[in-house]
């Protein structure tokens, strides 16, 4: 049985990686007794999979994780049964908490499901006509090229088809407050990227990812809904 939890990582927890929050994991499933299954194999490893890597320093309200149940305990009622999720709470650190947690069937990974994210960004010492006009100028663009180095080799790339909306939301103390919708495929648009890739470049004082989008037809879902936070309706592009 394959089960999918939803959690959330904000506060000083954000400073650790990807990597390292894996680790975290692995270590919280072992605590509280669920018995993951591992790859066969000279080095088995536990079944896990998740969704895709949040930047270091990024909050986030909707990072997923995928595991695999061994035939123990494979009855998902007996695992409810025993509040699995307040189990996870307690032997997480401060700054990882389980949301939702449900079973799910088998298919693509969280990496291949997923098509956009959306970001809630904070950027300082901007106000908003500035921001508004920076906005504008962003959607109207038919490209925004950006060369990089990727294994060794220099690449170029579009941008502006990963830019499926962009708001100003509000004011902050200290600046001004954006929404983004970014896809992610076939490669992740970062929010830092974007913002340092339009003249002139800013740089988001905090960034923290709200939610992310499958694509079901014309409609979008979550991997997995948080049970009290109704996900905002999809918004067509300026």
């Amino acid at each position: 049985m394959r089960l999918r939890i939803r959690y959330s990582k904000k506060g000083k927890v954000r400073f650790i990686s990807h990597r390292d929050v894996a680790r975290i994991w692995e270590r919280a499933l072992r605590r509280v007794g669920v018995s993951v299954a591992y790859s066969q194999g000279f080095s088995p490893r536990p079944k896990l999979s998740f969704g895709l890597a949040l930047s270091t320093g990024h909050e986030s309200e909707a990072e997923f994780l995928d595991l695999e149940l061994s035939d123990e305990d494979g009855d998902w009622t007996a695992v409810r049964g025993e509040d699995l999720a307040a189990r996870l709470r307690a032997a997480l650190p401060v700054g990882l908490d389980v949301v939702a947690i449900a079973p799910v069937e088998k298919g693509d990974s969280l990496q291949q499901a997923v098509t956009s994210c959306t970001w809630a960004i904070e950027v300082d010492d901007v106000d908003r006509e500035y921001m508004d006009a920076w906005v504008a100028g962003v959607l109207s663009r038919e490209e925004i090229v950006v060369e990089r180095e990727r294994k060794g080799k220099p690449v170029v790339e579009d941008l502006r088809p990963h830019v499926l909306v962009l708001d100003v939301t509000g004011t902050t103390e200290t600046g001004i407050r954006l929404s983004a919708d970014l896809g992610t495929q076939p490669r992740a648009l970062r929010p830092a990227e974007l913002l340092a890739a339009v003249d002139p470049p800013l740089t988001a004082r905090s960034v923290c990812r709200m939610n992310q989008w499958m694509s079901q037809g014309d409609d979008r879902e979550e991997p997995l809904m948080a049970p009290t936070v109704p996900a905002p309706s999809a918004r067509v592009p300026a």
